[in-house]
């Protein structure tokens, strides 16, 4: 439930401040140093696998294609936050502008969802392998690898402008202090009270008395459709599209185990991957179906 303020009660900033990870002024050169250190040696790292990729022919494959540009995302990544925090860090000062706060936002969520659509277009590649061994360099032709990348950038970048046109419709209070380091798209979207569609997404905060504030022991978590005539229909969609999920990591890990000639670093790192899939997925669909099927057992008994 979302408290309505009064319109005159909310304005509009021009700037966040940031929380920092400490303020102990002799800690301030050990961070700068540390995190200094670490920007680098990611940064050159992942530098140096791009330059080795592009410059030996025998890498011109597309699994060491799709890691180039999986290291160039991973620059990206890393470069929309942690040189913000060593300047901040630096010199004293949490301000970030807004304009500069929704750009921070933007980029983060660009870089982390390619990341992400990466690696599912490394996964699919290494399918191919598996189970298309004979065909596989027609499959992955260098205009498919191309078109997959494309499409990965495009999905990130549709992501990441969805997120700000939801960040540009909060009201924001006046001095506001985003709890992190940069700017947290979920600390964002703590941040605002509105009407709008996101409030499905996020439970926002009531602006009220310490007093007013009680505990609860559960939520109410909100269902796709409370149409009865649509919960077989969204039972069996999800239903299927986990358990295909499940049993086609589990058949990477089975044959990435039981084949000898697979047992290589890459495809150990693809099956750890694809466990990690599993549990990923087996956190939330499981509750959601069991909620639609009850949805649906409830909406009979209250037809009958």
């Amino acid at each position: 439930m979302v408290t309505n303020i009064e319109s005159q009660n909310l304005t509009s900033v021009s700037e966040f401040q940031l929380m920092e990870l400490s303020e102990d002024p002799e800690l301030q050169p050990v961070l700068v140093g540390l995190f200094l250190s670490m920007y680098l040696v990611t940064v050159l790292g992942n530098l140096l696998i791009i330059l080795i990729i592009s410059s030996d022919p025998h890498l011109h494959t597309p699994m060491y294609f799709f890691l180039s540009n999986l290291s160039l995302a991973d620059i990206g990544f890393i470069s929309t936050t942690v040189p913000k925090m060593i300047v901040n860090i630096q010199t004293h000062s949490r301000v970030i502008s807004y304009v500069g706060c929704l750009t921070q936002m933007s980029l983060f969520i660009l870089s982390g969802c390619m990341d992400d659509m990466l690696l599912t277009v490394m996964a699919y590649d290494r399918f191919v392998a598996i189970c298309h061994p004979l065909h596989y360099s027609v499959i992955m032709n260098p205009r498919l690898c191309g078109f997959l990348v494309l499409m990965s950038f495009l999905i990130s970048f549709f992501d990441s402008q969805l997120h700000n046109l939801i960040v540009l419709n909060f009201p924001y209070f006046k001095d506001v202090e985003i709890a992190n380091f940069f700017c947290d798209p979920s600390q964002l979207l703590h941040l605002g009270c509105s009407d709008t569609l996101t409030n499905n997404i996020v439970m926002c905060p009531n602006k009220t008395e310490q007093e007013n504030i009680t505990r609860v022991s559960e939520f109410h978590l909100l269902s796709l459709s409370e149409d009865p005539d649509l919960q077989p229909l969204l039972f069996g969609l999800f239903l299927s599209m986990y358990l295909v999920t499940v049993l086609g990591n589990l058949l990477i890990i089975l044959a990435v185990s039981s084949d000898s000639h697979l047992h290589t670093p890459m495809y150990f790192f693809l099956s750890n991957l694809s466990l990690d899939d599993t549990g990923f997925i087996s956190t939330t669909v499981p509750k959601m179906i069991v909620d639609i099927k009850l949805t649906a057992e409830s909406s009979r008994i209250w037809a009958a």
